[in-house]
């Protein structure tokens, strides 16, 4: 069995969707960071950097338990626990390796900071709003680009590739991006939408409490390392 530690940022929905594909059992552990929990002494242990999703796979290598932090990584050890989703031919497993890589690099850092600086940063972050909006419209043409040419990220079939992006590239609206000029990204991510894991994962995102909305502004300046816990 495998405890997932869980709340609903695309990071941790894509762990979410891998273990709905891979058909692993697992326990959700929810860590609420609106409420700072992943800065207990208990979920550090887990993960150091105290950073959401992370897993302790209870039968792991050797049948002891094992804990994988990082949502790329998590993918991985999944895609090879389950001998899924990611080819064994090595051409087309270092093309999977590498566009997991362009999501970890690129699409999670820039689309995080595109909803901070213009969902959270105060007035006067035009220059940041401007920048990170630039960055994830480049991204949507180049994932576009991508599956014009391809049916999934990686060629010709589904991998952890798709799954590390998808829970990203659905949410468009949220990042303020038009999608109707990438018809690619549309047809993959309709397509996607479709299977009965992403479909779990959806109905999964509402079900979950987070306080967020009613998060205090020192909880929130503790999530975002602002305030008295900027660091010089």
């Amino acid at each position: 069995m495998i405890d997932f530690y869980t709340l609903t940022s695309p990071n941790a929905l894509k762990v979410f969707l891998m273990l709905e594909e891979c058909q692993l059992p697992y326990n959700l552990k929810f860590v609420d960071v609106w409420k700072g929990e992943q800065f207990t002494p208990e979920f550090t242990k887990i993960n150091p950097n105290q950073k959401i999703p992370a897993i302790v796979d209870n039968d792991g290598p050797g049948g002891k338990p094992y804990t994988v932090i990082e949502s790329g990584a998590i993918l991985m050890y999944l895609a090879d626990k389950a001998g899924k989703f990611l080819p064994a031919d090595k051409r087309k497993h270092f093309d999977c390796i590498q566009w997991v890589m362009v999501q970890m690099a690129n699409v999670g850092p820039m689309f995080g900071q595109n909803v901070h600086f213009s969902r959270f940063a105060p007035a006067g972050s035009e220059y940041g709003q401007s920048r990170y909006r630039t960055q994830v419209n480049r991204l949507f043409d180049l994932y576009d680009k991508r599956l014009a040419d391809n049916k999934y990220v990686a060629g010709d079939e589904y991998t952890i590739a798709d799954i590390a992006a998808y829970p990203w590239l659905r949410g468009w609206e949220f990042q303020g991006v038009t999608i109707d000029q990438r018809p690619n990204v549309k047809r993959w991510v309709e397509e996607i939408t479709q299977r009965p894991a992403a479909k779990k994962m959806i109905e999964y995102v509402p079900t979950v409490k987070s306080v967020r909305d009613s998060a205090t502004d020192d909880a929130k300046d503790r999530y975002f390392g602002r305030g008295k816990y900027a660091r010089g």
